[in-house]
């Protein structure tokens, strides 16, 4: 082995161990299609052997779960950089969401504190549908947002009062961060 190619491999490897954390340039959407499939069989199980109700409470759960500690990693990530977590650190996830046109967004207001938009299409609601998994799409997808909020920063607030998910015209988003004595400053 040279080493060019020693040093290719172990590129490689890093690449590979990286693509947990969450700098990963795995498109969230591939992330949870592939989630999903695990969660679909899950799921499926849970009903046969405990029922419907069982089986949404356990898949709810572990969704918030890994929701607050995929959060948590995020905001670790961001206070290693710019020493604490805030809205244009949360911003700077977005692409993440919303890449290979996961997301069509209407921007409605961007500021320091807050953030609002409305989601027009989501590729996760319709690729969750096409899984068979529009009973639990809402358990596997939407309710995510609010939960990541909590594990990110306790003062990013959503308020979000209908979805494409459970058949609304549009997901609307209203992300609030609270700051040092409500002045937005993070």
């Amino acid at each position: 082995m040279t080493d060019a190619s020693a040093s290719e491999g172990a590129d490689r490897r890093a690449s590979f161990a990286s693509a947990s954390t969450p700098t990963s340039v795995l498109p969230m959407i591939e992330r949870r299609r592939i989630e999903a499939e695990i969660l679909k069989e899950v799921y499926d199980t849970l009903k046969e052997s405990h029922g419907v109700g069982t089986a949404k409470a356990t898949i709810a759960e572990a969704v918030r779960r890994s929701s607050k500690a995929q959060a948590k990693r995020f905001a670790d990530e961001a206070r290693a950089k710019e020493g604490q977590t805030s809205m244009a650190s949360f911003l700077a996830l977005r692409p993440l969401w919303t890449m290979n046109g996961a997301l069509e967004i209407e921007m409605i207001e961007e500021t320091p504190s807050r953030l609002a938009y409305n989601v027009t299409r989501c590729r996760y609601a319709e690729m969750y549908r096409a899984m068979g998994l529009g009973e639990i799409g809402h358990l596997l997808s939407c309710q995510r947002d609010g939960t990541f909020c909590e594990g990110y920063d306790e003062r990013l607030k959503l308020t979000r009062t209908q979805t494409l998910m459970q058949g609304a015209s549009h997901c609307d988003f209203r992300y609030v961060y609270e700051g040092k004595e409500g002045t937005g400053d993070m």
